[in-house]
Order: C-alpha cells, then structure tokens, then sequence
C-alpha cells in the first residue's frame, strides 16, 4: 500500500513532534521531511523533495502559511497544502480556499479526524474540520459576509498572523504568562505584541481591545 507523503511545516519542534508521532502511528502516512517555516519547506521542495501533502501552521517566522500557500499553489500545483492551525478566524479559511487550499484543521481536532481529514485530501477531496464548518454555518445563517473582514479593518491595521493569534488568546481570558506559555513565546515578547494591539486600534485598554475586535471581524 503506498503510504501518503507528509511535509510538515511547523516551527515549534515540541508540537511537529507529536504531530509526526500521531501520523506515523498510522501506516498510511509517511512524514518525509520537517520545516519550521515556509522558506525553509520551499527549500527543501526545490530541492526534489515531492510530498503529497504540505501539512503547515499559519503563524510562523519568516514566512508565513499562507505566503507558503500561495509559492506551493503556483509552483508545485500537484502539491496539496493543509493548513493545521490554533486559529479560528473565518477569514483565515475563506482567504485560504479563495488561494486553493485543500483543507483547513485546527489543532484541537481528534485525531481520528485528522487521519480523515487528511485521507480525503489525499484521495482529491478538500476537507474543513468540523468546529470550522458549523462556525462557517453559523455566520452563513446570520446573513454575515466573510469577505468584509479580509477586505476591512484587519488589513488597514496592519495586524498580522503572531498579533491575531494573541488576540484570540487575550479574548479567551489568558494572561501575558499564560499566553507566553501556550505558543512558546517569551512574556516580554507577548506583552509587546498586546500593547501594539492596542497602538493599532486606538483603544484604551484590554477591555476596549478585545470589544472592538468583536465589533469589527477581527474575531468571531
């Protein structure tokens, strides 16, 4: 049986890990090569690697998952890109697919699902992980216009991937520590990415930053 041939993109050598582990625990995929951001995953792709699958996070230094999507789409159009990510911004999934994405999980997916995931999208399919597509319902029956975010205040801003991925995280309650911990950044370095958050959007305070995230897309 040939087994599915994963490059996996993802700067934290902990989380990569456990993520070639789980993959390589079922016979049908084989994780070929790692990278830690974009540039080096294109490297190694122009360098003859040829994976089924690019498996790569969003938020990563250097070079970005979507900046990594749109090389792989244009250059190696036989190369499949699943983006594996803690970030549950809508616009994320729209701008992705809109690129040709092929399936978009988040990191808190079980890892049956996963497999699945990934065995669709080998197979030809596109896949998104079901807390995505019942958030993707949700905003559907609401009547909300996806785009409206991509085209609105998170581009004006400036806010970028490291900085929307804080957000999420202040909006979920965590403190500097508490965020510094979960993706590995240093306190210092969070609290300079909460206080350019609040630079940019002209608010006074955590409070008022993470209302008017809610009140113009830039969380869901």
């Amino acid at each position: 049986m040939n087994t599915v041939k994963i490059l996996l993109v993802e700067d934290h050598m902990v989380v990569r890990n456990g993520i070639k582990l789980l993959l390589e625990s079922e016979g049908e995929f084989t994780v070929i090569g790692e990278a830690s951001d974009g540039v080096e995953a294109l490297s190694m792709l122009a360098n003859g690697l040829a994976p089924d699958i690019v498996l790569t996070d969003i938020s990563m230094e250097n070079m970005d998952g979507m900046e990594l999507l749109k090389v792989v789409v244009q250059k190696y159009p036989l190369v499949k890109v699943v983006i594996l990510s803690m970030l549950n911004q809508i616009h994320y999934v729209v701008k992705g697919f809109d690129l040709g994405l092929a399936g978009y999980l988040l990191k808190n997916v079980g890892y049956h699902e996963l497999l699945f995931g990934l065995k669709h999208v080998a197979d030809g399919g596109r896949y998104i992980s079901e807390e995505v597509s019942m958030a993707l319902l949700e905003q559907v029956s609401s009547g909300q216009v996806y785009t409206a975010v991509e085209k609105g205040m998170t581009v004006d801003l400036d806010i970028n991937d490291r900085e929307l991925e804080v957000l999420a995280l202040i909006a979920d309650g965590f403190t500097n520590l508490e965020i510094a911990d979960r993706i590995f950044l240093s306190k210092r370095t969070v609290e300079g990415y909460r206080q350019s958050l609040i630079d940019k959007t002209k608010v006074k305070n955590t409070a008022e930053l993470v209302k008017y995230a809610f009140q113009h897309g830039l969380l869901k």
